[in-house]
């Protein structure tokens, strides 16, 4: 038995709601058929069956809401038996029923794995069965965070290397940060799904491996590692025919329902490029457009037509290119083929949180910005006096761990900058622990790993962190832990040279500061006389549905103070 998991819809869709079931538990269902509709926040998506097979279990019922790349029903392959008995190199007396064939198969596997003795004692004739088990599907777990899909950026194991139970297999990208994915049991890689630098779904196969138990079946027939057999993949491996003039011929048909066979991904990589279904030859079962169809296609130039069906598509291209002509003629500048092509990089990972995030932000947080000079002479001198006995403890003191420290300590006076409100802005929720998150330009983008509990924390306590969290950003490494529940935030955009800057908030937060660089410059003291100071510029944005000009000045002030006599902190450290 097969659990088909809902695709990715596009669009960013995570989640839609079962409109209608066309087909009931018991049901025979045919490849291609109309299985259920879902309404996503765009439209109306119809769901056909990957196969042929009958319905075993509708998991998701009418009116519910079913999650992309979780189980939305099972079923029974129907030549799930045929495939069996064609593995085992024989005939069988009697056609088995897809039921019988599809409950056997988990049940010898999960045999063979418990008891590897019973599997090297079994007959000849069950040894090619269990062979054709023997190679087991990695599947993307999940990673939290309603994170559905990640990039992988590199594979630590090639295909038919051996693999160690916990040996990390793989380092993937999320929204969030870099996660490093461990093989689940001892055996060989058989085959990886996902190419380096593509996306990976979760609960999706991201690897197939042999356990250790199958290892040696497999070697005594001479059989190479575990390459699975199934209709799907048979199907997307089918060859496309040569035609005299070098290119391929793909049998354009029709489904059983009158619909062309393509899969819900094809269909959506056809949407990115403007193609129409029609428009692309397919070379699989019945026509079925292939990924390998589509890329052929684009790699072609999409100027070779097969059918009247596709003369719309062609028209539309065609008209759409002129247009582009006549745009870059109209310009000035110079056209790109006189400086070279133009490299397209996807946004992913960070950077596409990232800019989904401050889009949000800055739409929907009214700002407030407020800019103040402080005079940290004072504050430079102490870090001096104080750094040879951070080194002796191991710790780098920057600058960081004191904006810090002060900063837990004007929340003392102004809490509202410590707060939170509610997703319906009913509710201000006062936090108990001062979470101060600091911007990373780390080479996967913008990070904000936050030191919790900054207020419990010595000064060192807080420098070792900052140092940890550092470096752990900068590798793309840090932990999802540290990237979550930070409550105010500091963009230290002086450390690469900027003076002046005004941040977008990091929601759920109500408030950040940028500090710009430092520079000494010419001041009058308290006698008239002109001296030399160290000045560094900060400006603060705020959440302006919460916090006032009044708030926000008397929070930098009591900031201020703090910065410009450090010395005066230890009056209030705990």
């Amino acid at each position: 038995m097969s659990d088909f998991m809902l695709p990715d819809i596009g669009e960013g869709i995570v989640e839609c709601e079962v409109v209608e079931w066309r087909v009931a538990e018991g049901d025979v269902i045919e490849e291609d058929q109309p299985v259920v509709e879902v309404m996503t926040d765009k439209a109306l998506v119809e769901i056909t069956a990957p196969e042929a097979g009958r319905i075993t279990r509708l998991y998701v019922p009418q009116g519910e809401i079913a999650k992309v790349h979780a189980p939305l029903f099972a079923y029974e392959a129907e030549d799930a038996g045929s495939m069996e008995a064609a593995s085992a190199g024989g005939e069988p007396a009697e056609e088995p029923s897809a039921a019988s064939a599809s409950t056997a198969a988990p049940s010898a596997a999960a045999a063979t794995a418990a008891a590897p003795s019973t599997a090297a004692s079994s007959t000849p004739e069950s040894a090619p069965a269990s062979r054709g088990r023997a190679t087991k599907d990695f599947i993307l777990p999940d990673i939290g965070e309603g994170i559905v899909e990640c990039e992988v950026v590199e594979w630590r194991i090639q295909e038919g290397e051996t693999i160690a139970e916990d040996q990390p297999v793989v380092d993937v990208m999320t929204d969030k940060a870099l996660v490093e994915i461990t093989a689940s049991e001892a055996g060989v890689m058989s085959k990886l799904h996902v190419a380096q630098g593509e996306i990976a779904k979760v609960h999706a196969p991201l690897y197939a491996y042999t356990p250790e138990a199958g290892v040696d079946e497999d070697e005594e027939s001479g059989s190479p590692a575990g390459q699975p057999s199934t209709p799907a993949a048979s199907a997307e491996r089918a060859p496309m025919r040569e035609t005299s003039s070098g290119g391929t011929e793909g049998v354009q048909g029709q489904g059983p329902y009158g619909r062309i066979p393509a899969a819900p991904a094809v269909r959506r990589l056809l949407r990115e490029h403007g193609l129409s279904l029609e428009a692309v030859p397919g070379s699989g079962k019945q026509g079925r457009v292939l990924k390998e169809d589509v890329l052929n296609y684009l790699e072609q130039g999409g100027l070779e037509q097969g059918s009247s069906g596709q003369g719309a598509a062609s028209a539309s291209r065609e008209k759409a290119s002129a247009a582009s002509q006549a745009t870059s003629s109209a310009s000035s500048a110079p056209s790109a083929s006189s400086q070279g092509e133009v490299r397209v990089e996807p946004l992913r990972g960070v950077r596409a949180v990232m800019a989904r995030r401050m889009v949000e932000s800055a739409s929907t947080i009214p700002h407030f910005q407020y800019g103040e000079e402080i005079d940290v002479t004072a504050l430079l001198a102490l870090r001096e006096r104080l750094k040879p006995l951070a080194q002796a403890e191991g710790a780098r003191l920057t600058l960081m761990p004191f904006f810090m420290k002060a900063m837990a300590l004007a929340v003392r006076e102004a809490p509202i900058l410590n707060a939170r409100l509610n997703d319906d802005v009913s509710e201000i929720h006062y936090l108990p622990s001062v979470n101060v998150g600091m911007a990373v330009d780390s080479r996967t983008g913008l990070l904000v790993p936050n030191v919790k509990g900054v207020e419990r924390r010595s000064l060192l306590e807080v420098a070792a962190e900052v140092q940890r969290l550092t470096e752990a950003a900068r590798s793309g490494k840090v932990a999802q832990e540290d990237l979550r529940d930070g409550t105010i935030s500091i963009s230290n955009i002086g450390a690469l040279g900027g003076t002046y800057a005004a941040p977008i908030i990091n929601a759920p937060e109500l408030a950040i500061v940028a500090i710009g660089k430092t520079q000494w410059l010419p001041r009058f003291d308290a006698e008239g006389r002109v001296v030399k100071r160290a000045i560094m510029t900060v400006t603060w944005a705020g959440d302006h549905r919460v916090i006032d000009g009044g708030t926000i000045a008397r929070f930098c002030n009591a900031w201020k103070g703090y910065l410009e006599d450090p010395e005066s902190m230890l009056l209030h450290l705990s």
